[in-house]
């Protein structure tokens, strides 16, 4: 079936957005196998996602990084908790020796409001996925707002999801047994100004893959979100009102045998002589800690693994 320019919109042949209402779910599910074959990179209307939530989750959570360092004290994550925390380095996840990256950030688990008991069922206490949420007492309704907004990424996930079971040619279900007891976490980024200059190499966000099978990201206008392009080198992401971008993680691209890519990308810092702020609150969707997970086109020739063995792993490699 041929696609239809309602469809799909190509933005610089290389980063597509795909209206996910626009036309049957084969065609969408196409779409979606060529982006993410292609870059790895793709941007989604039509997703059912109410802008009024996206809005008011990112007010509120502007709102809280904007608040003075002793309001936010009772946050600051500590072992065993999710939290606020400094951004850290992504790009030594990728074999980078980079400085920290510039930016704050406040995590939360989907499992993370569940008591220990019930959390240790799906790892250790070592697990970031197994860790307790901490809850800011202000703003007033950010816990209320955080939650309704991960159960709407819950929702695209699992739909995303079925599309990728049918853009690689397998049963819409394929992939539900495997992700219905998720262990996806959502991580907001805040890039507070740059009052003094970054030093060489350091950015926003370093330069990285992500580690699982997909990232749900709904970008603002402000910009600094760049996917690399072999040949071409770093391209921005176009800002596209109302949508949201999504890569595939390096996990996906294992268990599509190589189908499909896991693309490095990065967020730059703004240009001289502006110091603005930044929010990004990426949704990053796990399936079942235990599920099997083994590339699709070499079954039997690679062994298959697991999220939360292939999490360990990576985790071991960046901090070891």
């Amino acid at each position: 079936m041929s696609l239809t320019s309602r469809t799909v919109t190509v933005v610089d042949g290389y980063v597509p957005v795909i209206d996910l209402s626009a036309a049957a779910e084969s065609t969408v599910a196409q779409a979606i196998g060529d982006a993410c074959a292609q870059s790895g990179f793709f941007a989604v209307v039509g997703h059912g996602v109410a802008q009024s939530l996206i809005d008011r989750m990112y007010a509120i959570t502007r709102e809280f990084f904007e608040l003075p360092a002793e309001r936010k004290a009772a946050v600051v994550s500590e072992p065993g908790t999710c939290g606020l925390r400094e951004g850290g380095s992504v790009a030594k996840s990728s074999g980078l020796d980079a400085p920290p990256d510039l930016c704050d950030v406040f995590v939360a688990n989907v499992l993370g409001d569940h008591d220990r008991a019930h959390r240790m069922r799906y790892g250790t206490d070592t697990d970031p996925w197994t860790r307790a949420n901490l809850w800011p007492d202000t703003p007033t309704h950010f816990e209320q707002t955080w939650l309704a907004y991960m159960a709407a990424m819950e929702t695209l996930g699992h739909r995303l999801m079925r599309l990728f079971a049918l853009a690689l040619g397998l049963g819409e279900t394929f992939f539900d047994d495997k992700i219905d007891e998720h262990i996806s976490a959502i991580v907001a980024n805040f890039y507070y100004p740059q009052t003094t200059a970054p030093v060489p190499g350091q950015l926003r966000r370093g330069p990285h893959t992500d580690w699982g099978v997909l990232t749900i990201l709904y970008q603002d206008d402000i910009g600094g979100l760049q996917v690399h392009q072999d040949g071409h080198g770093w391209r921005d992401i176009p800002f596209v009102p109302g949508s949201f971008i999504i890569n595939i993680g390096d996990m996906m691209a294992f268990w599509s045998g190589g189908q499909w890519v896991s693309t490095p990308h990065q967020v730059l810092n703004p240009e001289a002589g502006q110091s603005n702020t930044r929010l990004s609150i990426p949704y990053f969707y796990l399936p079942n800690h235990d599920a099997p997970v083994q590339p699709l086109t070499r079954q039997g020739d690679t062994p298959a693994t697991t999220p939360g063995r292939w999490y360990r792993e990576k985790m071991a490699a960046t901090y070891s």
